[in-house]
């Protein structure tokens, strides 16, 4: 039974779990991006978005608070003179956590933790939207016309794991990346590919993506039936006579 443990200590004591935390938001804050497993990524997440906080009010106080936590001069530097700079528009949830696929050996769960202002591909500016309050007698015309304007302002996005070769995980860094439709697969060259899943993380290093844009238009096309058969001659997204 788990009753009460709110904390996942990850299988150390607490001096330890402490050190690892901190090391851990000390990488992140000097790369921006960091592999490691999902239960410590989550771990991480609530240890240093507060720390990132607390970096908007620039005082002696609390850059000594900060020090108290991450215990690296140059870390508290870059936090208060660059990260807070970056994320002073953003109400809160400065990490994003991506899944990535389980690791080779004991097949722990990975993902990597990054900084949500400090990607180029899909990163963008936050914006704080004001809560607006609308009395009881407010028309239903109101609600459905809003309805349908969020409706119509969602991208489509189509099923990438048709793909041979692509799997869920695959097809969630690509969509993270602003790549959602067969379409926009087509359109991008396989080494523009290649580069956005070595980004990614090295469990991809392995996806041959030089067939994916082919099946990508044949399915634009709606020409399902011939991408089976290009599908039946390919073995995990390559072409069996290379």
């Amino acid at each position: 039974m788990r009753h009460g443990k709110k904390v996942n200590h990850l299988g150390r004591t607490d001096s330890h779990r402490k050190a690892m935390l901190a090391n851990m938001a000390t990488s992140l804050i000097k790369h921006k991006r960091i592999t490691t497993t999902l239960a410590k990524a989550k771990a991480l997440r609530t240890y240093v978005e507060p720390l990132i906080t607390k970096s908007k009010n620039d005082t002696t106080h609390s850059r000594r608070t900060v020090f108290a936590y991450l215990k690296d001069k140059d870390a508290v530097t870059i936090l208060f003179r660059e990260i807070s700079e970056k994320v002073a528009s953003r109400p809160g949830g400065y990490t994003r956590i991506i899944k990535l696929e389980n690791r080779l050996g004991d097949n722990a769960e990975m993902a990597f933790i990054e900084l949500v202002d400090y990607n180029e591909v899909y990163g963008k500016t936050a914006k704080t939207e004001k809560k607006a309050t609308r009395r009881r007698g407010a028309t239903k015309k109101k609600a459905t016309e809003a309805t349908e304007t969020k409706a119509a302002a969602t991208p489509a996005t189509d099923d990438l794991t048709i793909v041979e070769g692509i799997g869920p995980k695959i097809a969630e860094v690509l969509t993270a990346a602003g790549i959602s439709t067969y379409a926009e697969l087509a359109k991008t060259d396989a080494e523009k590919v290649k580069e956005i899943l070595t980004e990614a993380g090295s469990n991809f290093n392995t996806a041959d993506p030089t067939t994916w844009a082919e099946q990508a238009q044949l399915a634009a096309d709606g020409k399902f039936e011939e991408l089976e058969k290009l599908k039946a001659e390919l073995d995990g997204g390559k072409k069996v006579d290379e």
